[in-house]
């Protein structure tokens, strides 16, 4: 901050300000440490770790975890089912999302307000996790890729933001279409499109980080080990050290399955946060004009 502009500032005003970025270290503190400690705690040994923590003794680390991680053929499964999906339903789901949205933004679309309380309607009421797998096992689509697709592709706030969007592209710009003669499939792909890069880059980002970071519907869903996205499997790999229910099993056993979870599961996450740290530093210079889309009107 510019010392001479913070200091023309008034006692409130500073005192507000220095309150700000107080708060906001605390929070980037919140966020850091956890992640260093992940990071530090993936090279350690498993039982020094369990028994001593975080240590910076580099005699006691070790890259075993990694190698671990590199030689288990049930992970590298999963994180190629987890690029495959996320990627599949990133392209879905922005495709209808925007599709969707186009028509809502038309002032001339005659059932935009009767559509637009349906979608409000499932913003608030859903059918249920029963109602849901019947329905999903109904069509067939049961243990496969797009039992995990489908049924969240769609997003009401996301069309919502993509139609504030194409509301504020200037109208001259379709006038300027219907004078070349272009109809509604080449206005739409050809000239409307191009220009909203920045609000596809957000919502592309934003689902393909929903759909990687997604565990649920796949547990739900998925059956075969051979189709279980990297989530779940990392989920099995931080539960492993509990006996299953009803399990006798010696002391020596349990704490094997211990440090063997404990060995695993750091690296993994790791591993796994990999391809959204070199996502999203591309998509960043598309937040500023894709997030505040409808924010400034006048």
């Amino acid at each position: 901050m510019d010392k001479k502009k913070f200091s023309s500032y008034g006692i409130q005003d500073k005192m507000l300000l220095l309150t700000g970025y107080t708060l906001l270290g605390l929070f980037v503190l919140a966020i850091v440490i956890p992640v260093i400690y992940i990071i530090v705690a993936s090279f350690i040994d498993p039982v020094t770790l369990q028994n001593k923590g975080i240590t910076f003794d580099f005699s006691k680390w070790t890259l075993t975890a990694y190698e671990r991680v590199a030689t288990n053929a049930q992970i590298w499964i999963g994180f190629k089912n987890a690029v495959v999906y996320s990627i599949v339903f990133t392209v879905v789901s922005v495709g209808i999302t925007l599709l969707c949205a186009y028509p809502m933004s038309r002032v001339d679309f005659r059932g935009r307000k009767f559509f637009n309380v349906i979608f409000m309607i499932t913003m608030f009421f859903g059918g249920g996790l029963v109602p849901t797998y019947l329905l999903i096992g109904n069509l067939g689509l049961l243990d496969s890729m797009w039992a995990v697709i489908l049924p969240g592709a769609f997003s009401v706030w996301n069309m919502t933001i993509a139609r504030t969007y194409y509301r504020g592209i200037p109208a001259e710009l379709r006038e300027a279409a219907d004078v070349d003669g272009a109809d509604e499939l080449v206005y739409y792909f050809k000239i409307l499109l191009p220009v909203c890069t920045p609000i596809i880059a957000v919502l592309a980002l934003w689902q393909f980080v929903a759909m990687w970071n997604s565990y649920f519907d796949a547990m739900i869903y998925l059956n075969s080990s051979a189709k279980q996205p990297l989530q779940l499997v990392l989920r099995a790999i931080l539960i492993q050290s509990k006996p299953e229910p009803g399990m006798v099993s010696d002391i020596q056993s349990t704490a094997q399955r211990a440090q063997l979870a404990e060995l695993l599961k750091y690296a993994t996450i790791i591993i796994s946060s990999l391809p959204l740290l070199v996502m999203y530093p591309f998509f960043q210079k598309y937040f500023d004009s894709g997030i505040m889309a409808g924010s400034v009107k006048g």
